[in-house]
């Protein structure tokens, strides 16, 4: 939350940057004033500092952003029908009072490595549930019946496939190499 508040403020103070830069340049051309190379630069800073944010976020995004301390356990655990895995699903509620509830689905390798990844993120719905449909394919279904278009459900192989309704995780460089095939909304 202090991350966005911190970005909004960038985004904001680069704006006005950006005005003033402009109303600079004006002036500088109708009164033939000198022009205004120290607003262009903390324009530019400014521009620059929020597209890196940007990329770096679009392209260096991981699951290890969830907000962890305030998550509430969902469904699970889930053995596999031989017991390789076992799915357990969170629940992470943002934006106070009038925000709503993300959820997400990791599953645990019950070997001795005992790896834990993330395969399912999105928006929470009325309907949720998980079941095994074998070894590596688990069933979520996240739907709300009364608005057909908010059906979130997907069958995924455990091994090479994701979900994250909001594509970050499918554009994520450092991501790439934890699934074979990801799905966004």
């Amino acid at each position: 939350m202090i991350g966005f508040l911190l970005f909004c403020l960038l985004f904001i103070t680069t704006v006005l940057l950006i005005i003033l830069f402009l109303f600079n340049l004006t002036l500088s051309i109708t009164k033939k004033k000198p022009f205004p190379q120290k607003w262009l630069g903390a324009a530019l800073t400014g521009a620059v500092l929020v597209a890196g944010v940007i990329l770096y976020q679009t392209y260096f995004f991981t699951f290890n952003k969830i907000d962890r301390q305030a998550m509430q356990k969902g469904p699970g655990p889930i053995s596999s029908p031989s017991e390789t895995y076992t799915a357990n699903a969170f629940y992470e509620l943002y934006g106070g009072a009038a925000g709503g509830v993300n959820v997400w689905v990791e599953i645990t390798e019950n070997n001795e490595a005992g790896n834990i990844k993330t395969i399912y993120y999105s928006d929470a719905k009325d309907d949720f549930s998980m079941n095994w449909i074998d070894e590596d394919t688990l069933h979520i279904v996240n739907n709300n019946p009364e608005s057909p278009d908010s059906d979130r459900s997907i069958k995924l192989d455990v091994n090479k496939e994701i979900y994250d309704e909001n594509g970050r995780a499918c554009h994520s460089l450092v991501m790439k190499d934890e699934y074979v095939k990801c799905y966004q909304d």
